[in-house]
């Protein structure tokens, strides 16, 4: 079952739609709680229809067939800001090298305090949840500011999960902040990409290979439980993130 409502962010000045999916024993176990992950672009987390570029992640279906208890609390992005709140900084020389001067983020700390101080409360409060069992994850730039998350508030999330993330446009700052960050309360880390994710040989893929691996590396160092995973055929796209939605979901049935 999903739930909808929209909300109004006054720090960002936008509206955005929430979605929440319920476990489907929720209404038939009243005193039982339940782990909660936060995702991004949720447009793109349930059903096709609707989604950016047609296809999802479809995790109703998937969430419903295997019979998980989670809640899951997916929010929809604003495309013309999606840049601005992803991107925790201004993007860096770093990325202007690779792909112009474009000039877009800033945005993101606005976004997730959203989410740690407003966001979480109301959904704490609305249904019921394990409220010290928090998890994120995030696609894309999505991993970029779910990473800058549990930076910044390590004693909310216990989980962090990346699928392909892209630190191209915040690569200085995000390894800086990594550095100086406390992450011993994180209980595990997941990151995984593809190997030709920005076209084969391409210098763009040099970039993005080696800046996920250099993060990855950072992390492992603050995050005792971490696991990299490269795919060798992964695309930048959501049929290949699709086949990858299991990992979503194991570090919080893990046990860790």
């Amino acid at each position: 079952m999903i739930e909808k409502f929209p909300i109004y962010i006054p720090s960002l000045k936008n509206e955005r739609l929430v979605r929440v999916h319920l476990p489907e024993d929720y209404s038939v176990h009243v005193e039982k709680k339940y782990p909660v992950l936060y995702m991004h672009d949720g447009q793109n987390v349930f059903h096709d229809k609707g989604a950016i570029g047609g296809v999802s992640l479809g995790l109703e279906e998937y969430l419903n067939k295997n019979k998980l208890d989670v809640i899951l609390v997916a929010i929809d992005q604003v495309s013309a800001e999606r840049l601005n709140e992803y991107c925790p900084w201004e993007n860096g020389p770093f990325n202007k090298e690779l792909r112009g001067n474009e000039l877009y983020g800033g945005k993101g700390k606005k976004y997730i305090d959203f989410i740690v101080n407003e966001l979480k409360p109301l959904i704490d409060s609305k249904y019921r949840t394990i409220s010290d069992h928090t998890s994120i994850a995030g696609i894309s730039l999505g991993g970029l500011i779910s990473t800058y998350a549990v930076c910044m508030y390590p004693q909310v999330f216990q989980h962090i999960i990346l699928l392909s993330p892209s630190f191209l446009a915040n690569q200085e700052e995000m390894e800086n902040l990594i550095k100086q960050s406390d992450l011993s309360p994180i209980k595990s880390l997941y990151l995984d990409f593809g190997a030709i994710e920005a076209g084969k040989g391409t210098p763009i893929n040099t970039a993005f290979v080696a800046s996920n691996q250099t993060i990855y590396n950072l992390l492992k160092e603050k995050i005792a439980n971490a696991r990299l995973k490269i795919i060798d055929d992964g695309e930048h796209n959501y049929k290949s993130f699709k086949k990858r939605r299991a990992e979503l979901f194991a570090p919080i049935f893990s046990g860790t």
